[in-house]
């Protein structure tokens, strides 16, 4: 018994004595002598050179956060100074990442079931080199070794901690070289703080880049804010680093700045990391502040984002979402973001802005991982000034184009727009957004009341089905589908018109007021061409136009805009007010030419024939405006007009020749029984009017062919 108890005796003795020469070993062990072993196995782990230059050491300690039995066993903090990484052989800089220290605890009881269990990893002051080549070769793409067999080492990261650093991006392959600076604060700022100060900023960016109305809008959208952003959690953190970054994107000067915190949690999902950034990009302003609490998945990226520039055209390089060209913008809404295995979605929550004299709000998603980004949402604006649409069209003016970065000038002569639609971009993104607009101002002359829009964009094909506006108190329906995956682009218009009031379509024009009639029309064209002003110069279709019951005269074709009206009605009746029983057009278009089958106004003192044809390809005109007086009351009706020229400057003149034969209109007119019919259909369809149109007398008189009148003798 004494003999079993001094064997035990000497075992436990020799045990205790192996444990303290092997700590006393691993306490005393010069750790540099592993450099060599661990920078062969870490530069082949990587495939490119890795060096430890500098001391390696080990300090034991403690984990504070276990208990029981694992808080008796010490942690390695293992620290290794004067890292190098190199660069491929191709890059221009030879080191890849240089850090003057590395600090991290290891988990020795993890390496027991083959997890590397790391709390957290310090880099201390690194310097990093990313670039890219027009090849699509990157720095940061490592060559890894492949196994088939899945690896039964797992590595536990909990936290990155950052100190002063210098990072180098030249990306061939985006245009992109920036220099980025980053510093620790002289103190931490708390995380409430920089959000009033970016929301003020931003507020006072928005005043600058589009008027004191976005400014308002922005904060509006502040007040509404209603996400927790504020949140006690996200309160309680402070930012402890400031970055600065200058260099070029695309070619265009860029710079920018903002703040971070000291750790990244990786696993933590409760600690919140503190974000906070401004960029400029040429004149395109964007700025964020809020939090990241799973960087690995995204899945709580919550950020305040605002954007503001000249137009939205030129967020698309970059962050790669097509949008239209548009007057200066600005606006505000959160981003939140999912990480998902097959790809991202970003949603864009509860945003207020301006674009131009406009408002817009709506919730907007991006989503990748399909066969392209797809857009999609829903937007809307009280109050849409029709100007502010001019830019999707090319046309605003030639000061606001310059304003808004757009290189094509438009022709001195020429009214149509030739400024391409970019439908290279259109390829680039798929798109279904609502568009709606409860009131429209284009001035006080023209009351367009409201629209709305369904946009969907699938593979280059735009389709706004339908496109509706209110107007005057009737309604304009249309349906555009215009492909720009083929070159040139390719498309149809349809156009709807009823029930447009006349007194509420020119509701400043007086003599208007005593009207009661109406407007009703057609449009089907198919269109070929990248802008306006082509798809018209290769248009093909018919357009058919009904007015009665109205009046005109030169001043109210003015302030319409009508520049070759005003002329011909100018020269027709002077500038008196004449009353209209009925306009009736039947256009026929063949690959850009308009030819008047049938153009006529029936007046009180006359009916005008309109013929010839309307070139949109090279805004020709050649018509003849011929006049047919009821009786001797207007003798200058007397001679027929040519009107040539073109849309921008119209030759109006009066034909050489004989007079015209005195007669009433509808004899000249009995030819025409085959378009006035087909306009029939526009005469108050589906409309209850308590009021005999005027038109339905005038298109059947023109159906039923006259004996002419004899020269010299007046009509009956």
């Amino acid at each position: 018994m004494k003999r079993s108890r001094k064997v035990m005796s000497w075992m436990v003795g020799t045990l205790l004595v192996l444990i303290v020469v092997v700590v006393i070993v691993i306490a005393t062990f010069d750790w540099n002598r592993l450099k060599p072993y661990l920078n062969e196995k870490v530069s082949q782990a990587i495939g490119r050179p890795f060096a430890i230059n500098g001391d390696l050491s080990v300090a034991w300690q403690r984990e504070p956060a276990d208990g029981g039995l694992a808080a008796l066993v010490p942690w390695p903090e293992f620290t290794a100074r004067d890292i190098q990484i190199s660069n491929p052989s191709w890059a221009d800089q030879p080191q890849f990442a240089h850090l003057d220290g590395l600090r991290f605890r290891l988990s020795p009881l993890g390496l027991l079931a083959h997890r590397i269990s790391i709390p957290s990893l310090q880099l201390m002051q690194p310097s990093i080199d990313l670039e890219r080549n027009k090849q699509g070769q990157a720095t940061w793409d490592f060559s890894l070794p492949q196994s088939s067999a899945p690896s039964v080492w797992v590595l536990d990261l909990g936290a990155i901690g950052f100190d002063r650093g210098q990072i180098a991006l030249d990306d061939a392959t985006s245009k992109v070289k920036l220099q980025l600076s980053v510093e620790p604060l002289q103190q931490a700022i708390p995380y409430d703080q920089i959000v009033v100060q970016e929301s003020a900023d931003a507020r006072a960016q928005a005043d600058k880049t589009a008027g004191p109305a976005a400014g308002k809008a922005v904060a509006r959208a502040e007040n509404n804010d209603t996400s927790n952003a504020n949140s006690a959690i996200a309160s309680k953190t402070s930012y402890q680093f400031a970055w600065k970054a200058d260099g070029t994107y695309q070619g265009v000067p860029t710079s920018g700045s903002g703040r971070i915190g000291a750790v990244l949690a990786l696993q933590q999902n409760g600690e919140p990391f503190p974000v906070q950034a401004r960029l400029r990009i040429g004149d395109s302003h964007i700025a964020l502040v809020g939090t990241l609490t799973d960087p690995t998945h995204l899945a709580a990226l919550d950020l305040k984002l605002w954007f503001a520039g000249s137009s939205m055209a030129k967020l698309y390089p970059i962050i790669g979402v097509t949008l239209p060209d548009t007057p200066p913008y600005a606006t505000e809404g959160r981003l939140k973001a999912e990480l998902h295995r097959n790809g991202i979605h970003f949603s864009y929550q509860h945003f207020r802005g301006r674009v131009g004299g406009s408002d817009l709000a709506g919730d907007l998603d991006y989503t990748t991982g399909g066969t392209r980004p797809k857009l999609s949402g829903t937007v809307k604006s009280q109050l849409l000034q029709f100007a502010d649409l001019a830019p999707l069209i090319g046309a605003d003016s030639s000061a606001e184009k310059q304003q808004r970065g757009d290189a094509t000038a438009q022709p001195a002569d020429k009214v149509l727009p030739v400024e391409p639609f970019r439908t290279d971009r259109w390829e680039a993104m798929d798109a279904d957004v609502q568009f709606s607009a409860v009131r429209i101002v284009h001035g006080p002359s023209l009351p367009i009341e409201s629209l709305n829009t369904h946009l969907v964009m699938t593979g280059g094909l735009l389709q706004l089905d339908p496109l509706n506006f209110g107007l005057a108190g009737g309604s304009i329906s249309s349906h555009i589908r215009l492909d720009g995956g083929k070159s040139p682009m390719q498309g149809t218009l349809k156009l709807s018109a009823r029930h447009l009031k006349l007194k509420q379509l020119f509701p400043e024009f007086a003599p208007m007021q005593t009207s009661f009639g109406e407007i009703n029309g057609d449009t089907d064209l198919r269109v070929r061409g990248n802008s306006v002003a082509a798809l018209l110069a290769h248009a093909n279709g018919e357009l058919k136009l009904l007015m009665n019951d109205g009046a005109i005269s030169k001043t109210l074709l003015e302030t319409a805009g009508l520049n070759v009206g005003n002329i011909v009605i100018g020269k027709l009746f002077g500038d008196k007010t004449v009353k209209i029983n009925c306009a009736a057009s039947d256009l026929i278009a063949t690959d850009g030419l308009f030819d008047a089958r049938l153009f006529v106004f029936d007046t009180e003192d006359a009916t005008i024939n309109v013929s010839g044809t309307a070139n949109m390809a090279s805004e020709q005109l050649n018509l003849d405006v011929t006049p047919h007086t009821k009786g001797f009351r207007i003798f200058s009706l007397r001679s027929p007009l040519y009107v040539k020229g073109t849309l921008k400057n119209p030759d109006v003149g009066v034909q050489k020749g004989p007079l015209l034969i005195r007669g009433a209109g509808a004899v000249a007119l009995g030819v025409v029984a085959a378009p006035a019919a087909a306009l029939l259909a526009l005469v108050a369809p589906s409309h209850d009017n308590t009021n005999a149109n005027t038109c339905s007398t005038v298109l059947e008189q023109m159906r039923t062919p006259a004996r002419a009148v004899p020269t010299g003798r007046k009509s009956r």
